[in-house]
Parts: C-alpha cells; sequence; structure tokens
C-alpha cells in the first residue's frame, strides 16, 4: 500500500519527486526541521515544537512562523495519520524551506515544508533494554553561534559523527562545541549523572535546545531532583555513574558503555517511568 506525505497542503506518495532544483532548502540548507511524535493519537508536547519551530524561523528570518502554531501541527500531522490509515502511535519530520529564487541572498522570505510520518508499534517510550555504546568525536567541532539552539537544514556535522558512529560500531556519537566541551550527540541531547548530580550542556555551550531535553528539566523540577545547566568537560564520562541521551521521538535512552567503562541506569529508569506517566 502506498503511503503519502504532506507537501504545503497537498498529498503526495512518498516515492514521487517533488522538490524542484530550485528549491533553497536543497540548495543551500536554507531551513529547519522538527521531530515529533504522536502517542495513542496525541502528538506529544505540541506546545514546545510550536514553539521551538517558531523561535528557529524567527531566528532564520523567515516570514509566517506565527502562522505555525500548536494547532498548525495537530492538525496536519493528524490529515497525515488519518491518509496513511495508521494506528495512533507515528513518527513525523516537519521541514520547513525558504521559498522562492536568488543565490545565498533569497529574494523573499516566505516559507513552504514537507511533512513525513513513519508508524510506530509502541504507544510508550521503550526504555532500551540493551545499553548504547558511545565515543566522543572530535574531528570536527560544533560553533556556538544565535542559530546553535535551532535544528536547522546545516546538518553536516551531526553526517560527519554519524560516519564516525558507524564506522567505529557504535550507538551514539558526543559531539563537542568549538571550545572542547560536552555539547550533544548525534541525535540527541545528553545527561550526565556524577556524583548523584544530574548535568547537561547549557543552551549557551549550543546545544540544540531538544523539547525532550526541555520535558526532562521540567521532570527533574517537578520531582525535586537534583540537575544542572553547566560546561562538561569530557573528561567527566570517566568518571560519571550514569550517561543519558533524550530525544523527541525515542524519549530517554541510557549508555551502558565508554572505552572501558560502564554504567549504571537507575535514574535513566526512573525518569523514563515518569516521562511515561505523561502520555
Amino acid at each position: 500500500m502506498s503511503q503519502y506525505i504532506l507537501f504545503n497542503d497537498e498529498f503526495f506518495p512518498t516515492e514521487q519527486a517533488i522538490i524542484k532544483a530550485s528549491n533553497r532548502g536543497f540548495k543551500f540548507g536554507d531551513g529547519l526541521f522538527e521531530s515529533m511524535r504522536m502517542c495513542n493519537g496525541k502528538l506529544m508536547f505540541a506546545e514546545q515544537h510550536a514553539d521551538r519551530l517558531r523561535a528557529g524561523m524567527k531566528a532564520l528570518k523567515m516570514d509566517g512562523f506565527a502562522l505555525l502554531d500548536e494547532y498548525f501541527l495537530r492538525q496536519k500531522t493528524s490529515e497525515l495519520q488519518r491518509k496513511n490509515k495508521f494506528n495512533g502511535n507515528v513518527r513525523f519530520r516537519l521541514t520547513i524551506y525558504r521559498e522562492g529564487e536568488g543565490l545565498y541572498t533569497p529574494q523573499i522570505n516566505k516559507i513552504g515544508y514537507l511533512l513525513e510520518a513513519i508508524p510506530l508499534e509502541q504507544a510508550n517510550y521503550e526504555l532500551n533494554a540493551k545499553g548504547l555504546i558511545i565515543d566522543v568525536f572530535d574531528e570536527i567541532t560544533k560553533p556556538i553561534n544565535k542559530l546553535a539552539n535551532y535544528k536547522t537544514s546545516n546538518a553536516l556535522v551531526y553526517v560527519m559523527a554519524g560516519l564516525f558512529q558507524k564506522q567505529n560500531r557504535l550507538d551514539e556519537a558526543l559531539i563537542l562545541n568549538d571550545q572542547g566541551f560536552l555539547c550533544e550527540s548525534t541525535s540527541s541531547n545528553v545527561f550526565v549523572v556524577y556524583q548523584n548530580q544530574i548535568y547537561t550542556p547549557a543552551l549557551s555551550e549550543g546545544c540544540v535546545a531538544g523539547v525532550m531535553r526541555t520535558v526532562v528539566l521540567q521532570l527533574a523540577k517537578t520531582y525535586n531532583l537534583p540537575l544542572i545547566e553547566a560546561q562538561i568537560n569530557p573528561e567527566i564520562l570517566k568518571e560519571a555513574e550514569e550517561v543519558f541521551v533524550t530525544n523527541a521521538t525515542g524519549g530517554i535512552r541510557w549508555v551502558m558503555g565508554y572505552g572501558r567503562k560502564r554504567y549504571f541506569n537507575e535514574i535513566t529508569k526512573d525518569l523514563s517511568a515518569k516521562l511515561n506517566a505523561l502520555i
């Protein structure tokens, strides 16, 4: 059975070519994207996704950011879910790109969008049974600038980290910022538990302002768990008790090993259970 995408309010079969050669997202990476998850027919954390999307579009000086609100996200994801006859558990990727002609300098700031959907089996955020194996990718660092906190279409540092990850048979690779401190991983935000204190890189360290990162910060506040946003030296990985990574589609995943170091997952399990209670 053919599956569908939603491209500027029109449904197309997923295999149909729709992008023109002039598309600025393709030519210049002139865009941004949002990964989202639907559980039991409910788009999770829609308000936080809408807030980040609008902030990113504003930072990229795109027109129409006010229109991409929580209602837009809920409506479009629901339309695509029904069109594909998926059950209520779906992973979505919404790509926003700048329309129009021009070289580096765009002629207009109007936007277009592409919404893709992949069905998921589980309604809840399943904690990984087997812990992740990680290492630090330091060939290319991520610059700290005003766009660093947004999920822009310029993703080459993640692609190169992904290749490093694949070549070294890792589950995730940790990315450093341009000052040599922990930033994030190939697909997630990073949390480190050291002496029973949870640490995560501050937004000023250049990491993506992940929606699941925000949710974990809120959970920690609600349940009085000690969590500090900080500048983190990668050397702490050799001493930490736990390491876990988070993103909007996968939830919370625990890390088992870094080199010869092995980690526990008690706090990670507890947070994962608290996250699933929100569904």
